[in-house]
């Protein structure tokens, strides 16, 4: 990091790109809007680090979103993209490398017996939405207020993420006839989900739900949830569907799911799999996936999915993420790094509540616990905001907003952890004075 924290180059960029992107950005977080400043302007990124076109590097808990589980340009995975870059970047047919990350998923993650490459997380929860509904001859769904699947219509309701961050509860263009088979209930409340099911009686195809919620902050399942949402899946004749764009991959090798011993009819995952290129996947047990075009009659298709430098990073990633003791120092790296925030807020006479799973954490600055997306809306985002800016000047990248979560990665050291806690400690005292 330069001596004096000059963010001239990134202003003029941004300036210019609010003149040829809606909001000068192609995803709304980005934009900093929630913490009141302007967005810095990335030039390159390598292991848990990122510098900006100013010349400052920054220690980075974003890892683009959560894929960088290894640290940003790794170079067992860029040599494989070399690799494979010599021999094309797209067929748009099959190439050998689909089946090669096709079974390590399916080995993996206890749900998939059958697994369909797509291009984005948004585009996976799509093509599940419809999968379910095909499969139980039902329209309804049940989503959980503050989980965030992408932006497809029915998926914006309550959706948490960059939705609350910019205070959208829903987008305009949504058409009611769509959400209106869209039933929501808070997040760890399953008399919500019962009164659900009672008041639909066979109208309900599904239950979708992130296991860990990443797009509300971080909020960790109540004991007996998941089990319980499996159980009254299984008593009303729907699908459980745990989308894993995050957690997949991340918080253990197979997953959620794996962690908590609980296993759903479907899954979505992205990230991860894609060793930090666009990527998103379905998969599920054979006699639901069996009904996937061509193999069935439900229609879904991509030019680029399974593309080879996709299917390239993301068997490159997850062989290293398969060397003994990367989960473990992941858990250890995160929770030194969880735990050392809130012992500096207390300090500081600052409320927060903050807890980590494996290389995935948060906080909300306020009195805990927080168990839902009302909960964390108390949080003091406005404290937030001068606690992002404060980090950034003193070399640490989080996300942009109070409503996301942080991710660590295999490349973070010691020293990483010790010098953003020393930030934390700084920041914490110099705006509680």
């Amino acid at each position: 990091m330069t001596n004096a924290f000059n963010t001239t180059n990134s202003q003029t960029v941004f300036t210019a790109a609010k003149e040829l992107m809606p909001g000068g950005v192609s995803s709304p977080v980005r934009a900093f809007k929630s913490v009141n400043g302007d967005p810095i302007v990335f030039d390159r990124v390598k292991g848990p680090y990122a510098w900006d076109i100013d010349g400052n590097r920054f220690i980075d808990y974003v890892g683009s979103w959560g894929p960088a589980i290894c640290g940003h340009s790794h170079p067992e995975v860029i040599a494989s993209l070399q690799e494979a870059l010599e021999k094309g970047t797209s067929f748009g047919a099959p190439c050998e490398l689909e089946n090669k990350l096709s079974e390590m998923v399916i080995e993996a993650v206890p749900s998939v017996e059958m697994v369909r490459f797509v291009n984005s997380g948004t585009e996976a929860c799509m093509a599940v939405l419809r999968l379910m509904r095909a499969f139980t001859g039902r329209d309804k769904l049940i989503k959980f207020e503050g989980c965030y699947h992408g932006h497809a219509d029915m998926f914006l309701v309550k959706a948490g993420s960059g939705v609350a961050t910019l205070g959208l509860p829903d987008s305009p263009g949504v058409p009611r006839s769509t959400t209106s088979n869209t039933l929501t209930a808070p997040y760890n409340d399953l008399e919500a989900v019962k009164e659900l099911f009672a008041e639909n009686p066979d109208a309900i195809s599904g239950v979708i739900l992130e296991p860990i919620v990443g797009n509300a902050g971080f909020i960790t399942p109540e004991p007996g949830f998941l089990e319980g949402l499996r159980e009254l899946t299984k008593e009303n004749g729907a699908l459980l569907v745990f989308d894993e764009v995050m957690t997949g991959f991340r918080i253990s090798y197979g997953g959620a799911q794996e962690r908590f011993g609980v296993t759903p009819d479907l899954t979505t995952m992205g990230k991860v799999i894609g060793g930090g290129l666009p990527v998103g996947a379905y998969g599920g047990k054979k006699e639901i996936m069996s009904m996937v075009a061509p193999s069935g009659p439900v229609y879904q298709a991509g030019t680029l999915s399974g593309n080879p430098l996709a299917m390239t990073a993301g068997i490159k990633t997850l062989e290293i993420l398969r060397q003994e003791g990367s989960y473990e120092r992941l858990e250890n790296m995160t929770k030194k790094l969880i735990n050392g925030i809130c012992d500096s807020a207390k300090q500081a006479g600052i409320p927060i509540t903050g807890s980590s799973v494996s290389g995935m954490f948060g906080f909300y600055l306020c009195e805990g616990p927080v168990r839902n997306f009302e909960e964390a809306k108390k949080a003091n985002t406005d404290y937030f905001g001068k606690l992002h800016r404060a980090m950034l000047e003193k070399g640490v990248y989080l996300a942009p907003s109070a409503f996301e979560a942080g991710f660590t990665s295999l490349a973070h050291s010691e020293d990483d952890i010790d010098i953003t806690l020393q930030a934390f400690n700084e920041c914490f005292n110099e705006l509680s004075q």
